[in-house]
């Protein structure tokens, strides 16, 4: 009995030490489950704040990607409508262009006209000058040789004077007629004879035959009714001489009487009035051929 009781004694003092020992294992095993699960939590609900922070950028991400996808869809309409206009703008530029080169053909074509024209017309220019100096240098051949013909009746009241591109000879009236008449006399007619052929080398030559009196007024008797008429009288007694030599053509002569109108000196002076009777031989190149050269240029 004694060694049962031991035995028990043993056995309930090892029962007694081992249940201390778990009790402590389970203690400390439970206090590191719960130190574990405190963790747990502490990270859980940092997981819960992170997803609910998460969540929200996510909601924020998902409000701006929506506007993005709004803008976008914007943009992608605004850009259709750009390529839209882009097309037809290419359309209308292609047409204007086409357009464009249509009118600047046609202004080319224009321009070539003009420039046809234009020197053509200065060819026209060129004969025209060209005629115009072959007709001065005629006019001042016909001078010095009016001037060498008559050269004996200068100092008789004869001058021979270029200007305007034409030949004047003047002859005064105590050259040509008496007072009151329109007969020319013996000198005049040795004068006018020279001065015919002279002319008549020079069929070109338009004739002007002019007479001029002073301003007393014409006492006369006869057929005369003053001195227009006498003016007139004695440029056609001129005509009428210059017709004596036949190589002179009518058509190229022309009388004109002045009577006292287009005087050269005062008539106040008895000089004056001898200068302002006189007959004028005005020698112009005919102009049909430089009227018709002007007509192509206008």
């Amino acid at each position: 009995m004694k060694k049962i009781s031991a035995f028990i004694l043993i056995a309930l003092s090892l029962i007694s030490c081992v249940s201390n020992r778990v009790f402590n294992d389970l203690e400390t095993r439970y206090a590191q489950l719960k130190d574990n699960y405190n963790r747990q939590t502490k990270s859980i609900e940092i997981l819960n704040s992170e997803i609910k922070d998460l969540t929200k950028k996510f909601v924020t991400l998902e409000e701006t990607l929506e506007e993005t996808e709004d803008s976008l869809n914007q943009k992608q309409q605004k850009l259709e409508q750009l390529e839209s206009s882009l097309d037809l703008l290419k359309q209308n530029s292609e047409t204007a262009l086409k357009e464009r080169i249509a009118e600047n053909e046609t202004l080319m074509e224009k321009i070539a006209e003009r420039e046809n024209e234009l020197a053509d017309r200065m060819t026209r220019v060129d004969e025209l000058e060209g005629l115009i100096t072959r007709q001065q240098e005629a006019m001042r051949n016909l001078k010095e040789k009016l001037s060498d013909a008559l050269l004996n009746f200068e100092d008789k009241g004869l001058t021979v004077e270029a200007r305007d591109g034409k030949v004047y000879v003047s002859m005064e009236n105590k050259l040509l007629f008496r007072s009151g008449s329109w007969t020319v006399g013996a000198e005049g007619r040795m004068a006018i004879e020279e001065l015919g052929n002279v002319l008549a080398d020079n069929p070109d030559i338009a004739i002007l035959i002019e007479g001029h009196t002073d301003n007393v007024p014409f006492s006369g008797k006869g057929p005369l009714k003053g001195n227009w008429d006498l003016s007139t009288k004695r440029a056609t007694a001129i005509v009428n001489q210059l017709l004596e030599n036949p190589d002179i053509l009518p058509q190229n002569l022309t009388a004109a009487g002045r009577g006292e109108y287009l005087p050269i000196a005062p008539n106040s002076t008895r000089e004056g009035r001898a200068a302002n009777r006189r007959i004028e031989v005005v020698l112009s190149p005919q102009l049909d051929e430089i009227k018709q050269i002007i007509n192509t240029i206008d």
